[in-house]
């Protein structure tokens, strides 16, 4: 109970989410309990022998019972409320399956007196051993989508073990009830204005044979993957630009010409092909997902992602029905059975759309490559004549 007295001054709680994890379950507790008795337990529905143990807790905790598994999403925005309702303003989370050190809960206390209204995540050591491969890349894949919506670069963006100003949070709306909430919360408290940051923190992981993990690869991928989808949908058409425009100022617009589009230090063959890869990614028949799929190939192949999303453009509205009608045209010429009733006059017809649609594919996918290849080596040579002078 070293702590209690700073949990109470900082109206600050932990809250423990909690589904099938009755192994470690009771020595989690015990451990935060050494610091605090402000602590929130949230059964989510377990079916194990979780209830059982809870019981020896119920005079000395908050407990929320969920009848069924609802998600770990729901069960934090479940404390949420309820913490709110105690009269917390700031709530540490912390997972049930013994991968997080109490010990660690005095480093997130002092962020608040260092950073007030500030969400700590506790950033992991992702390569120390027993770390599954699926959590490294996850993680990876999760910091750079989080650095695209926000602007803000991360050491670690799914680590649990966090510290939440939920106050500052209380009227913020959320969609998910999962894994992915733990996505969605930290993006749109960035997107409210709320400083997000990495503390290290130690971290614990079982051998595989002795792991027990909830994370369901493919749904939950599945998830995550729709969500950043949705949120970079809303980064493109609002926080992005908005941000942009924030920041718009005459210094700042010489900074980033300069520092994206003519800095000398960057090799002219990563600028020409960042402008192909962008023109190719442009009119690739993937509409609607040509920079959720290009900025990351961009990312990892190292290009120059500014150069790449200009060039992208090329598919902008007023270019879509050339670059459609082009791809047609030129599909003509190697289909089986081509067509010229691009407007189908003849009559819309399965056969007909089937049969229109191949012959673009084709052409559009034929155009995309030559485009890329001809914008590549113009730009080639622009910025090596431009490096001469």
């Amino acid at each position: 109970m070293q702590l209690q007295e700073e949990f109470d001054k900082y109206h600050c709680c932990v809250i423990i989410p909690t589904y099938n994890n009755d192994k470690t379950l009771k020595e989690v507790v015990n451990d935060v309990l050494l610091y605090t008795k402000n602590i929130i337990i949230v059964n989510d529905g377990a079916s194990d022998t979780t209830s059982q143990i809870l019981l020896d807790y119920q005079e000395r905790v908050d407990i929320i019972t969920h009848t069924f598994n609802k998600g770990k999403g729901k069960s934090l925005r479940s404390a949420f409320k309820y913490a709110l309702q105690k009269g917390y303003e700031y709530a540490i989370t912390i997972d049930s399956d013994g991968q997080h050190y109490s010990s660690d809960l005095p480093f997130f206390l002092s962020e608040i007196e260092q950073n007030p209204h500030t969400l700590v995540i506790g950033s992991r050591n992702m390569n120390q051993e027993n770390v599954p491969s699926k959590s490294s890349f996850g993680n990876k894949f999760s910091n750079f989508w989080f650095q695209f919506e926000t602007g803000i670069k991360l050491e670690d963006t799914q680590s649990g073990y966090r510290l939440y100003p939920i106050k500052k949070m209380e009227y913020t709306s959320y969609l998910t009830n999962r894994f992915e909430f733990e996505v969605e919360v930290i993006v749109k408290a960035a997107w409210q204005g709320i400083a997000v940051k990495n503390i290290p923190v130690k971290v614990h992981y079982d051998p595989e044979e002795k792991r027990i993990s909830h994370f369901r690869p493919f749904q939950d991928f599945t998830r995550i993957s729709i969500l950043n989808t949705y949120l970079v949908i809303l980064a493109l058409a609002y926080y992005i630009p908005f941000r942009f425009v924030k920041l718009l100022n005459k210094e700042n617009i010489k900074v980033f010409i300069k520092k994206h589009f003519f800095d000398q230090t960057q090799p002219v063959h990563v600028k020409a092909m960042s402008i192909g890869f962008g023109v190719f990614m442009g009119i690739f028949p993937v509409w609607g997902y040509q920079l959720l799929i290009g900025i990351p190939l961009a990312h990892f192949f190292k290009l120059n992602k500014a150069l790449f999303i200009l060039a992208a453009n090329i598919s902008i509205p007023p270019m879509i029905p050339v670059i459609i009608y082009s791809s047609y045209r030129i599909g003509y010429f190697f289909v089986s059975n081509p067509s010229n009733d691009i407007l189908f006059k003849d009559g819309l017809t399965i056969e007909a759309v089937k049969s229109n649609l191949v012959q673009y594919l084709a052409g559009a996918v034929l155009l995309s490559v030559v485009m890329g290849v001809l914008f590549t080596l113009v730009s080639y040579i622009y910025f090596l004549m431009r490096k001469k002078v």
